[in-house]
C-alpha cells in the first residue's frame, strides 16, 4: 500500500519518488531542524522524549531510527537511553546524515531507504519513525521489514501529523500546515527549497492514507497489539509489538 497517490505536478510515476523526496531533503537539510524547532513552538523534543519513553524506550536497548532525517528522533532518544552508541539511525538522504552525525558522534549511521534496510535479523529492539511515513514507497511492505529486524516483544513506534476527519479541524490543518507554515519557512529561511519542503510536507499529510489503513497494514506485516494514540486530535502516536 502507497501512503498517498501520485503528486504529478511533482513527479510522474510512483517509482520516481524516493528520488524526488532524496534531492527535497538534500537541497532542504540545513534549514530543516530551525523550521521544525519554530513550527512546533519549541515543544518537539520534549514530546519526541516523552512518546518514545511512554512506549517502553528503556536504557540498554537498540534503538533503529528509520528514516532519521537530521537526527531529532534520535536526539530525543539519547537522552531516554543516557548514550547515543546503541542507535542506529538509518536515512537515504546525505544532506540529511551530514546534519545528524554531527549531532550523534556515537551513533551507527547507514545510508538507505526504509523498504530494505541492510540490518540483522532480530538485532533491535526498538524501533522508531519520526514525522515519515509518508515519504515510503510501500507502507506494508515497509513494516514487514520492521518486523524482521526486531526482537521477539520488540516494539515499533511511528509518530505522524494527521488531518482531522472534521471539516473545521481540517481547515485550521490546512490553513497552518499549508499556508502559514510554508510562509514562514520562506520568510525566516529565505530559501525557496525550504519553503517547497513544507509545501510538499503538506501536500502528502492532506491526502495520506487514514489511520486505520496504517494499522491495518502492521497487523498485516504480522505485528501485534497495533494501536494509534492520538495527541491534540492532530499528532498520530503508531504502536506495535513484534
Amino acid at each position: 500500500m502507497t501512503p498517498h497517490p501520485v503528486l504529478a505536478h511533482r513527479y510522474a510515476q510512483a517509482e520516481e519518488r524516493p528520488g524526488y523526496v532524496k534531492q527535497l531533503f538534500d537541497e532542504g537539510a540545513e534549514h530543516y531542524d530551525p523550521i521544525v524547532g519554530w513550527g512546533f513552538w519549541g515543544s518537539g523534543n520534549l514530546y519526541r522524549k516523552f512518546a518514545q519513553s511512554r512506549h517502553g524506550l528503556k536504557p540498554g536497548m537498540n534503538l533503529l531510527d528509520v528514516a532519521c532525517g537530521t537526527g531529532l528522533m534520535s536526539v530525543a532518544a539519547s537522552q531516554v537511553l543516557g548514550s547515543d552508541k546503541t542507535i542506529t539511525c538509518v536515512e537515504p538522504s546525505d544532506g540529511m546524515l551530514a546534519v545528524a552525525r554531527k549531532k550523534l558522534p556515537g551513533a551507527t549511521f547507514i545510508q538507505s531507504g526504509a523498504e530494505k534496510m541492510p540490518v540483522a535479523d532480530a538485532s533491535q529492539d526498538f524501533l522508531t519513525v519520526g514525522y515519515a511515513l509518508r515519504h515510503f514507497a510501500d507502507i506494508t511492505g515497509t513494516f514487514r521489514e520492521f518486523n524482521r529486524v526486531l526482537k521477539p516483544g520488540g516494539r515499533v513506534l511511528i509518530l505522524e501529523a494527521t488531518r482531522p476527519a472534521g471539516r473545521f479541524g481540517s481547515w485550521l490543518f490546512k490553513l497552518y500546515f499549508g499556508i502559514i507554515y510554508p510562509f514562514f519557512a520562506r520568510l525566516l529561511t529565505r530559501s525557496a527549497k525550504a519553503e517547497e519542503m513544507m509545501v510538499y510536507f503538506w501536500e502528502t499529510m492532506d491526502t495520506c492514507v487514514r489511520p486505520e489503513d496504517v494499522l491495518s497494514s502492521l497487523k498485516e506485516a504480522g505485528f501485534s497489539e497495533a494501536r494509534r494514540v492520538s495527541c491534540l486530535g492532530v499528532f498520530s502516536e503508531y504502536v506495535a509489538v513484534k
